[in-house]
């Protein structure tokens, strides 16, 4: 069921010869494929025990770099579905990365958007082996709401749903009358949708509500958390092994009962290696944590810092409440200056120094904002040491750079690494994107331009530059 895709033949004849078709772009060495390839491997199982047409494959995209090239695989693990045996425009794959949610993503694609259950045991089946589910009633399946509740399933790609009609079933689950249940094993267990039935107003409450109260950010629920429609999300970092655990888990999930459906309340274990990086995008050390941060995910990302360290429902409220009421003053990271932040070609920017050198009237400055552990950046830096160096005796030209991950900018929002911005001279504060050649030469005549070749109005990003993108990163691996 599971196969090594290698290119050309291989790829050729299976395109042919299956229907439904599931590739995963992995690579060898990439930790998050490996943490996905037990659960590839068993969601193929799940579906070869059911019979199903739809198979799975994987290929290691560092050794097939042309057909990596060719379906735009940019990170890794890459999963994009096939159907009718086209390869033209294939479907990325959209939910987690447990096999349950692989099958039912498939089942969603392949198959009628809501099951109809035609018995209480078929709709007690579907309850029981899913996290959460959805089930309509409707006395009447061609109702104007059955068809409603049938449009928002066909738009919802990682829950199952289905549909019940016999009267054994409402007296089952105690409908009275036609609506929506959504039924989920965690929390509250069971919700039922009030009001209006129609498309949007299905989907908000699914959104809403297919997540725990407090859920824990791990590879599998990063697109979940992504993915959905609250981007109000405050985070907690602890420890799973502090003794106060358990209370200060306790004292979140109090909190969170009174933000649901505006705030997604998160916890991150501070102790696990891949939740590092996470630390580090919020200026935080293990030594640390405990601690508390709120980030909106809107166009643009804002983080913001309680003023008490104390982890208690009363202090979250307090903090949540003033963010909600727009009383929060953003909290921007910021290092000290270095001593030596002039001395090389290529200056040092930090949060403190940043206006007075970036907006500088009588210089233009071109900015690069990076991340350590970008490799992107990494490949970057020989090419911007020689851009520094070429123009450092030119006194209208300055050539710089900032660490994004412990320095923010209140008129400059990154939103990927490298991001290259230039703040040409003047009292207006304007800012031009660089979307050229990332090379000397390039570069150069960005500058003697003096922004107009290779520049682009602020905000005016390429979308499909190859660029690692930010916070995003604990989701997938970019080579």
């Amino acid at each position: 069921m599971l196969m090594n895709v290698k290119h050309t033949v291989t790829v050729n004849v299976s395109f042919i010869e299956f229907n439904y078709f599931l590739i995963t772009a992995d690579a060898p060495w990439c930790g998050h494929c490996k943490a996905l390839a037990p659960e590839y491997a068993k969601a193929a199982g799940m579906l070869k025990a059911e019979g199903s047409d739809i198979k799975l494959a994987k290929v290691d995209a560092t050794e097939e770099s042309e057909l990596a090239q060719e379906f735009g695989v940019r990170g890794y693990p890459t999963i994009k579905f096939f159907k009718g045996g086209e390869k033209e425009n294939p479907k990325e794959y959209s939910a987690g990365r447990q096999a349950d949610d692989i099958v039912n993503w498939l089942k969603k694609r392949t198959g009628p958007a809501a099951t109809t259950l035609t018995d209480v045991t078929q709709a007690e089946s579907l309850i029981a082996d899913n996290e959460v589910a959805v089930i309509g009633f409707f006395k009447n399946v061609e109702s104007e709401d059955a068809k409603a509740f049938i449009k928002t399933a066909e738009a919802v790609d990682d829950i199952p749903f289905g549909i019940i009609s016999d009267d054994a079933g409402f007296s089952k689950f105690e409908v009275a009358k036609d609506g929506v249940v959504l039924f989920k094993k965690f929390d509250e267990g069971r919700i039922a949708f009030d009001g209006e039935i129609s498309k949007e107003k299905l989907l908000t409450f699914i959104k809403s509500n297919q997540l725990p109260l407090v859920i824990e950010f791990t590879e599998q629920t990063a697109p979940k958390i992504f993915g959905g429609v609250i981007k109000s999300h405050i985070l907690m970092f602890v420890p799973k092994t502090a003794k106060d655990f358990q209370d200060k888990m306790d004292q979140f999930k109090k909190a969170a009962e009174g933000f649901k459906g505006k705030i997604l309340f998160i916890f991150i274990d501070s102790d696990v290696d891949d939740n590092q990086r996470i630390l580090e995008f919020f200026g935080l050390k293990k030594e640390e944590c405990p601690a508390i941060r709120l980030i909106t995910l809107e166009e643009e990302m804002t983080k913001y810092k309680p003023e008490t360290s104390e982890i208690t429902a009363e202090n979250i409220i307090t903090f949540c409440t003033a963010f909600t009421e727009g009383k929060l003053k953003p909290h921007l990271m910021s290092q000290d200056i270095p001593d030596d932040w002039d001395k090389n070609p290529v200056k040092v920017l930090v949060g403190k120094n940043f206006e007075e050198v970036a907006f500088d009237p009588a210089k233009n400055v071109f900015v690069e904002f990076y991340a350590p552990w970008c490799g992107h950046c990494k490949q970057l830096a020989p090419i911007w040491d020689q851009l520094g160096e070429k123009f450092k005796d030119n006194a209208n030209i300055v050539v710089a750079k900032m660490d994004s991950t412990a320095n923010e900018i209140e008129t400059v929002k990154v939103h990927s690494f490298p991001t290259l911005k230039f703040f040409p001279a003047g009292d207006d504060h304007k800012v031009i994107d660089y979307n050229g050649e990332r090379t000397l030469d390039g570069f150069t005549k960005f500058l003697e331009s003096g922004g107009k070749e290779g520049g682009a109005p602020a905000g005016d990003e390429d979308e499909d530059s190859d660029v690692c993108m930010i916070w995003l990163q604990s989701n997938f691996t970019i080579p």
